[in-house]
Formats: structure tokens, sequence, C-alpha cells
């Protein structure tokens, strides 16, 4: 499948999207009345924008405090080694750790920023000397308690 192509979008393409960035559990009958067509092309061309790939994923958005996971913690990590192995066993390891939220390959001072949400620091102290000073060739471990969320997956602007 090729790469998805803001090129290959139209007017209502684009509503489409930014609609159901606001609201994926919008009902098709709203969604088309938002846009201005009917609920058929509405469901088509919905259906296309996700088997095309311009939609990952549809999902809920939890409370992370109501669940129990009120700590966010950003991890910045050095491996030993900038070797392609040495990358994907750490990625590997990394991809099977339910805590970390995300993991970007970045440039700069870390090789990788994890982004990691626990109970709280006690939480967070027992994942460190568990299983992120233990990761495969982790080398250095910085690491940034977030006091405050000021902006978080905010909608893609296109």
């Amino acid at each position: 499948m090729k790469e998805p192509s803001t090129a290959d979008l139209d007017r209502i393409d684009r509503n489409l999207l930014r609609a159901l960035q606001k609201d994926g559990r919008l009902a098709n009958a709203d969604l088309a009345r938002m846009v201005n067509v009917s609920p058929a092309t509405c469901h088509r061309r919905t259906q296309r924008l996700i088997d095309e790939g311009y939609v990952t994923a549809i999902r809920a958005q939890i409370a992370p405090n109501a669940v129990g996971l009120g700590a966010l913690v950003m991890v910045g990590v050095v491996l030993d080694r900038s070797t392609p192995e040495s990358f994907a066993a750490f990625e590997a390891a990394v991809g099977a750790m339910t805590e970390v939220l995300d993991c970007n390959l970045v440039a700069g001072d870390f090789d990788y920023l994890l982004k990691i949400r626990v109970r709280d620091m006690a939480g967070f102290n027992l994942l460190h000397g568990r299983q992120l000073i233990a990761l495969p060739g982790v080398r250095q471990i910085r690491t940034f308690f977030v006091l405050k969320e000021v902006k978080d997956n905010a909608p893609l602007s296109f």
C-alpha cells in the first residue's frame, strides 16, 4: 500500500478527518450531515480513508487518574551502542512494556524518549529498578516527572 498523501484528499475528505479527529464516536448520519454529504457517500468515503491508512485507529481516550495511572513520566534513554541490532533489541523490549505509552527514536542528547504512565513515584521506582535499567543496551536513563500536562494529544492541524 502506498503512503497516504494529503494531495489525494479533497475538501470533503479533510472535513471528514477533522470531524472524526474531534469525535470518533459520531454516528455516520451525524458525520454525513456535518460534512454535507449523503450517509451512503459518507460511509464509503470514511471506509476508504480507513482502508488507505489516513485513519489508523478510533478509540476512547481514558482519564489516567480514573484508572490509577496518575503519574506521567518522560524518560530519556541513551544506548551503549548505535547499531541496528541494539536499536532493534531495545525497541522489541520496550514494545512489550505496557507502561510505555510512546517510544520515539530521537536526535539529540538521547537515543530514545519514552512516555510512561504509572500509579505514582513509588510505582515508577519499581519499574525503573526492575525493567528500565535492565533493558537491552541501556547506558544511561534520565527521568523527568511531568508536573502539569499543558497540552496532550492535540488534534493534527491540516
